[in-house]
């Protein structure tokens, strides 16, 4: 499902650059900044990869699934040459995790609210009025808030903690210059980051899995250069 929707968003943005591609180029300079309002398509993994701690017994073939999210985003960019910027993002989204094939049906993970601090380097193309860009960098998973879901609470957790980590990610997309201060822009990442997940029950740990989250996050929006 999350390929289909990756596909879509691919397709949508090929046609967005096709009708925009013939609008006049503005170059952007060292020194310049880029702020740019996204709608942010937020599409997790969120399976198991390894089981730490059960003293619960999960059933057997058990596996989870975090679900997607659309959320604002808002970018800055700074131009320390002139195809060269530093990105940083700010946003924050929300995920429920639920169980599926051996605990289809399951709330284990309630309103987890992450807030994913991100920075990376890019390096932009010209390509007539389109100008697409590639990037990598780093990235912190800060988890603001996480509670045990429905199902965890009538088996008896208390408690709920998912871990902090650092993660990379790559980074490709497009911006449309419309105007020589406002463009259009097309973003897609693809972060490689883990969570560890604890479930607790009279304050010992009950359960310890470690999930990949790995989410696709595929951004539309608007800039305004200066």
């Amino acid at each position: 499902m999350k390929t289909a929707m990756v596909s879509k968003a691919s397709a949508m943005a090929l046609a967005a650059a096709a009708g925009l591609a013939a609008l006049p180029a503005a170059a952007q300079e060292a020194g310049d900044f880029q702020a740019k309002i996204m709608a942010t398509a937020v599409l997790p993994d969120g399976e198991i990869d390894t089981v730490n701690l059960d003293l619960v017994g999960l059933p057997a073939g058990t596996q989870t699934e975090a679900n997607d999210n659309v959320v604002p985003t808002v970018a800055i960019e700074y131009f320390v040459a002139d195809n060269f910027s530093i990105e940083t993002i700010c946003c924050v989204t929300q995920h429920d995790v639920d169980g599926v094939d051996g605990a289809a049906g399951t709330e284990l993970v309630a309103d987890g609210l992450l807030l994913p601090a991100t920075v990376t380097g890019k390096f932009h193309l010209n390509a007539g009025g389109v100008k697409p860009y590639v990037g990598a960098g780093v990235a912190y998973f800060i988890w603001l808030d996480d509670e045990p879901g429905e199902t965890a609470v009538a088996l008896g957790a208390d408690d709920f903690s998912l871990s902090d980590e650092f993660g990379f990610v790559l980074q490709a997309g497009f911006d449309v210059p419309v105007s020589e201060s406002f463009l259009v822009s097309v973003d897609a990442k693809r972060y490689f980051i883990d969570t560890t997940a604890t479930w607790f029950a009279n304050g010992a740990p009950v359960i310890q899995t470690e999930h990949n989250l790995d989410p696709w996050v595929i951004s539309a929006g608007v800039g305004y250069r200066f």
